[in-house]
């Protein structure tokens, strides 16, 4: 292993932001320059080290090819979706098969990856309690869907919530889908973990803004806002809210960044009913509300799962607004009564970028036939990022067409609804 590769390895957890390599001296000092790149060509490019560009470029390696992931702030930088400590995975969609199929998948791979790594701490088995009340229908259609998969699984009664989380204020006719093995996935290190893989593999990773490819046919390279060039046989966009801004000809007007903030507030002292294994990850279908326990005395996380107003990933500013509070603090008091007067310990500004109907963006580029688009998270994305980077990169490979679901045919420039 080189030293620069070692180098490399042994930060990526220290810094989001990390250029793989020597930089090229440029006599301004501030312009940017790719660096890490050992070849003049390689068969794959991946722009964009989120949670799908970083599993995409993984699986494209571990198949044997060669392969260059760039992302113009780092892996997991504070500007991305991918960004931020943690995410619920849960395999609960209603009836939205593909999705629970793709976060049972994804699980393993998790799983796997952070066994093979030695790194059990990126992920908590928190459970997932689901909860919805009446008779909604996206909650008992889970319950359908969990029960065909044989995925374990609970419905919960109102009763029994009281009596095994007497901190959680039942509503009348609430009741819950209870997942045990689902819980909590540490967002911003796994995926620098993801990216690490991949350099000890054999990847190279490179720091870099690219410019929007021009052109149409089949795409020779991609230039840089630095005056470099990048040089693959295929590419893959996996650039999350910039996909608008880096792909116009494709995604403009089919990928809404939207402003997100979460809180995190402090529990009483000595008090570990927020904290697992008393209290796990849990969503409130009905309200749109989500949120986890005290993982790693970080406090108590809830956010509103509602989308936001419109923001630019690049220069939004990332300051939580008093009226986000109030209304996370107004759905707190009424379901986590003991957490009425928490003080607020962090907040965090992040984005979703919604398609037009919640669903994922796996296909090729309309104008080229080398290249491919993964994104449209949504909000609900990164949970399935090993079956995504696994999805794609089979795509990429063999030329297979893309679910029908998943194809940028079915995305307007309409919003419609949120997957859940």
């Amino acid at each position: 292993m080189s030293q620069d590769r070692r180098t490399f390895l042994e930060t990526l957890g220290a810094a989001s932001a990390l250029a793989l390599g020597p930089r090229s001296a440029r006599p301004t000092g501030g312009e940017e320059t790719v660096t890490g790149m050992t070849r003049r060509t390689y068969d794959v490019a991946v722009i964009g080290a989120g949670c799908f560009g970083a599993w995409t470029a993984w699986h494209l390696r571990q198949a044997g090819h060669s392969v260059l992931l760039l992302d113009q702030y780092g892996p997991a930088n504070a500007r991305a979706s991918s960004g931020g400590e943690s995410r619920i995975i849960r395999m609960s969609y209603g009836p939205d098969e593909v999705y629970t199929r793709f976060s049972h998948r994804s699980l393993a791979l998790w799983k796997s990856f952070f066994g093979r790594a030695s790194r059990p701490d990126l992920f908590h088995e928190t459970g997932v309690l689901w909860m919805a009340r009446g008779e909604a229908a996206s909650p008992l259609a889970s319950l359908a869907t969990l029960a065909r998969l044989g995925i374990e699984h609970e419905k919960v009664s109102g009763d029994e919530l009281r009596r095994r989380y007497p901190q959680l204020n039942v509503v009348p006719g609430g009741w819950a889908v209870w997942e045990p093995r689902s819980g909590v996935l540490m967002a911003r290190r796994a995926v620098q973990a993801v990216v690490a893989d991949f350099v000890e593999g054999g990847g190279d990773y490179a720091q870099a803004s690219v410019l929007p490819p021009s052109g149409r046919g089949t795409l020779a390279g991609l230039a840089t806002a630095g005056g470099d060039s990048v040089s693959a046989g295929r590419f893959v966009f996996a650039c999350g809210p910039w996909l608008g801004k880096v792909v116009p000809e494709a995604l403009a007007g089919r990928i809404f960044p939207t402003r997100q903030q979460v809180f995190f507030l402090g529990v009483p002292a000595g008090d570990t009913r927020f904290a697992p294994p008393s209290l796990p990850a849990w969503i409130d279908f009905d309200q749109e509300f989500y949120g986890m326990p005290d993982l790693e005395s970080r406090g108590f996380k809830a956010a509103a799962d509602g989308h936001g107003p419109a923001f630019d990933p690049d220069t939004g500013e990332r300051v939580a607004t008093a009226d986000a509070l109030a209304e996370v603090r107004a759905f707190v008091a009424e379901r986590f009564p003991g957490l009425k007067d928490a003080p607020v310990v962090e907040s965090r500004v992040c984005q979703y970028e919604n398609t037009s109907n919640g669903d994922f963006v796996i296909d090729r580029h309309p104008g080229f036939d080398n290249v491919w688009i993964a994104g449209g998270g949504s909000g609900h994305g990164f949970k399935h990022g090993p079956a995504v980077g696994e999805y794609t990169a089979e795509r990429v490979l063999k030329g297979d067409p893309t679910d029908a679901r998943f194809s940028l045919a079915t995305k307007d420039t309409a919003q419609k609804r949120t997957v859940h």
